[in-house]
């Protein structure tokens, strides 16, 4: 009797070790990431400068992780609509998050915004950084920044910038200039970066400051003239075209960078291995090709890399926006 119930023991130890064994190893074959298509949500619309970033950077990506991946635009209260959506998904990888530097200032100049940018995200990897150009359209009678602003004094209330949204980098270059430069231009918030110079090229509004990667195939083909580029020093894409700090504003130095994330609680292995896929896909020599024409300084970064740069922006922002009294009002 023993002997039996040992062996019925025995057996049923067997049994939960076949079992257990077989599960893991179903197991482990559907976690294997990615198993199904990621979508990457960009919260602007086709066609501007995180926009353009995405889709080649994306494409690469695919390549990689052998699975489809899909942008998802959703533009609307500067990018506020989009970093919600993900900031509310479920944290597996597969709805992630790229965006400007913007993602971090918005919610310190923007009461309505809902989420905490350093508590309700991932950080994931930094793509690069890249100027901002300060364009008018081709028709307009200003070729300087120096010009610009002698016009701004002359007739008080009769210029107004454009802006991709409040609380992205051009919304703070543009508050910046009209506090330096004592411009008093009312600033327009469009949803993103191509409706803003649309607008600018058609002569509705008088200026812009927008990141390179947008803006410049504009100036490139002539439907914008560049005033002025925000870097602290020229550009080679442009050597005519003198910095901010040389039209007036000693010291000026600022640009935007590029970022992905997932929403809080993505597990670290599957925040590393796309940090580590993101970092091989920027450096492709194919995509490096197209950054050039950009003035796009790529990064090589990790998880805890981008929370350091976060964090410190986070910082400097809120600062400059105590001092500078920029907020959505």
């Amino acid at each position: 009797m023993t002997n039996l119930h040992t062996s019925r023991r025995i057996g049923a130890m067997i049994a939960v070790a076949v079992t257990s064994l077989m599960s893991a190893q179903a197991h482990g074959k559907t976690d294997k990431y990615p198993s199904r298509p990621i979508t990457v949500v960009v919260p602007y619309t086709p066609g501007g400068s995180v926009d353009t970033v995405a889709r080649l950077v994306t494409a690469q990506l695919q390549k990689q992780l052998g699975q489809p991946i899909v942008i998802e635009n959703k533009p609307g209260a500067s990018g506020m609509i989009g970093s919600e959506y993900v900031a509310r998904a479920k944290p597996d990888g597969y709805t992630l998050l790229l965006h400007a530097s913007s993602q971090v200032y918005l919610p310190l100049v923007d009461a309505r915004v809902k989420y905490d940018a350093l508590k309700d995200f991932t950080p994931i990897a930094r793509l690069g950084t890249v100027p901002l150009l300060v364009v008018t359209g081709a028709e307009s009678p200003f070729n300087t920044l120096k010009e610009l602003q002698a016009q701004a004094h002359a007739k008080k209330d009769s210029l107004t910038w454009a802006t991709s949204g409040y609380g992205t980098s051009s919304h703070l270059v543009e508050e910046m200039l009209n506090r330096d430069l004592k411009l008093g231009m009312q600033i327009v918030a469009y949803r993103g970066a191509a409706p803003q110079l649309t607008d600018v090229t058609a002569g509705h509004v008088s200026a812009a400051a927008s990141p390179m990667p947008g803006a410049y195939p504009y100036v490139a083909s002539g439907k914008l003239k560049a005033l002025a580029v925000t870097s602290s020093s020229r550009v080679s894409k442009l050597p005519n075209v003198p910095t901010v700090a040389e039209s007036g504003i000693e010291g000026f130095d600022f640009s935007s960078w590029y970022g992905v994330w997932g929403p809080a609680g993505l597990p670290a292995n599957i925040a590393n291995q796309l940090a580590t896929e993101i970092n091989k896909a920027i450096h492709e020599p194919d995509v490096t090709k197209v950054f050039d024409t950009m003035m796009f300084e790529v990064a090589k970064t990790s998880p805890q890399d981008l929370a350091k740069v976060q964090q410190d922006e986070h910082d400097k922002i809120s600062l400059l926006a105590k001092e500078a009294d920029i907020a959505v009002k």
